[in-house]
């Protein structure tokens, strides 16, 4: 589904079942580099804790968590873009509620099929296998994107930005968690320098470009901005500001 060809349909908050499970190619980027990370059994095992991505993040995993869940209301129906370590999807199921709906895409099967077992008891949560960059869902209140992407080679980020957007209906909200460039006294710039250049060869560009300089429709929407933790990190809003369907003249 192309980002410049989708309309808003009036069940916006019905996920599209024929996507749901079919096969889907993992990607090379996500294959050769965090191959590791997500894709190995035993990665998951040690990595998906909450000690471990918050020790990741320097102790912000809490805060961050709650600043993205503070940006979506109860009653809301959501996709999120990729499956994530720790708490957050479960957190923000219950931000969502009973009358929400929280709906996670991963192109890794694995993935999947933990965070089915992890989130069986919310009736609130439905997972299936798409790429961010061709998630096939129609419109929703609302899209999280949760530290994606840094992971992203440039091109596949304005692919996936460029999908996500397209997702949301008009007053809707994409919500993107991630790294950005800290300020220039910040104890951790250098150490976060090398981490980038040995671990996340894809993460430098959000330390030079805004998220909004990768989409392509940018003024159809209101961005806003918020730093955290001296400027490592950014929750960037961005919300539908036309009226008009994705294709169709007013």
């Amino acid at each position: 589904m192309s980002a410049t060809t989708l309309a808003y349909a009036d069940d916006a908050c019905e996920p599209a079942a024929a996507a749901a499970d079919s096969p889907v190619a993992i990607p090379d980027y996500l294959r050769h580099t965090y191959g590791w990370a997500y894709l190995h059994p035993r990665s998951l095992r040690v990595l998906d804790r909450e000690i471990v991505v918050n020790a990741i993040l320097w102790g912000n995993y809490r805060r961050l968590v709650r600043a993205a869940c503070t940006q979506f209301r109860p009653g809301e129906h959501v996709l999120q873009a990729a499956s994530v370590y720790g708490s957050q999807p479960a957190r923000l199921a219950d931000r969502l509620g009973p009358s929400g709906h929280l709906e996670v895409i991963d192109v890794s099967p694995l993935q999947v099929e933990h965070l089915r077992r992890k989130l069986a008891s919310r009736s609130n949560v439905s997972v299936r296998l798409a790429d961010a960059a061709a998630p096939g869902c129609h419109t929703r209140d609302a899209v999280c994107c949760f530290f994606l992407l840094h992971e992203l080679p440039d091109g596949y980020k304005r692919r996936v930005v460029g999908e996500l957007l397209a997702c949301v209906k008009p007053g809707g909200r994409v919500v993107f968690v991630d790294y950005a460039r800290p300020r220039w006294f910040h104890p951790l710039r250098g150490l976060m320098s090398l981490v980038n250049r040995w671990l996340e060869p894809y993460a430098a560009s959000l330390w030079r470009r805004p998220i909004s300089s990768f989409a392509d429709e940018a003024a159809s929407f209101r961005w806003t901005e918020r730093r955290l933790f001296l400027g490592l990190y950014q929750i960037v809003v961005a919300e539908r500001r036309d009226q008009a369907m994705r294709g169709v003249s007013p």
